[in-house]
């Protein structure tokens, strides 16, 4: 199944429908609520989205060397009672840049958010040879900064990737940024995908920017 905070938006019993045969549950669970959940480790495996991804690793037995790296976690497994995180995002995310033929190599890059899912999109620009990587969130802190700064400072990057849910199913009318003021930009990717296109996306396609 899968473990969020909120999950109205989420498609994944219908994508584990189509490619199993066992049976995927939804479960929303309040933050004082993850610690029994996962202790009980009543599941054979379970997807992890916002906002656990970085919560759930103090629980695990085993961490896969790539999530370690990256310091979130999006799939636990259950061996015999034992728990194993892996972060699959970092796969998926990297054959999106890669699918849409889009080179990041010595560019600068903003993340929008500073959640599990920023933390594996930082991972994949840097993999993929990023000059720059810039994350904001609302309240900054070290190396990271406001949407506003991003704008105002930053307003040269050419990639720019949205990890916050803003946007998301039942708030679809909603963008992050705008993305006029960041003239630059050549391409731009959303975590969010219900919708299918974001306005974000939406947004960045009318100026004939790939997204």
């Amino acid at each position: 199944g899968l473990i969020g905070e909120h999950l109205p938006h989420s498609f994944s019993p219908e994508i584990h429908k189509r490619i199993g045969d066992y049976k995927y549950e939804i479960k929303e669970l309040r933050p004082e609520e993850l610690e029994s959940f996962i202790k009980a480790k009543d599941f054979k495996g379970i997807n992890v989205t916002i906002p656990y991804k970085q919560a759930v690793i103090p629980y695990l037995d085993e961490i896969d060397e790539a999530a370690k790296e990256i310091g979130a976690v999006n799939t636990i497994v259950n061996r015999e009672g034992k728990l194993f995180g892996y972060n699959t995002d970092f796969g998926g995310l990297k054959a999106l840049f890669e699918r849409a033929g889009i080179s990041v190599s010595g560019k600068k890059a903003i993340i929008l958010g500073n959640g599990g899912t920023s933390k594996t999109a930082e991972a994949v620009l840097k993999n993929l040879g990023a000059q720059t990587v810039l994350k904001t969130d609302i309240v900054p802190t070290e190396n990271v900064i406001t949407n506003e700064e991003a704008v105002l400072n930053h307003s040269d990057a050419e990639i720019l990737v949205n990890t916050t849910p803003c946007g998301m199913y039942p708030n679809i009318c909603k963008a992050a940024v705008d993305i006029k003021k960041l003239s630059d930009l050549s391409a731009v990717f959303d975590a969010v995908y219900n919708p299918l296109s974001s306005q974000l996306i939406v947004d960045a396609k009318s100026q004939g920017i790939t997204a």
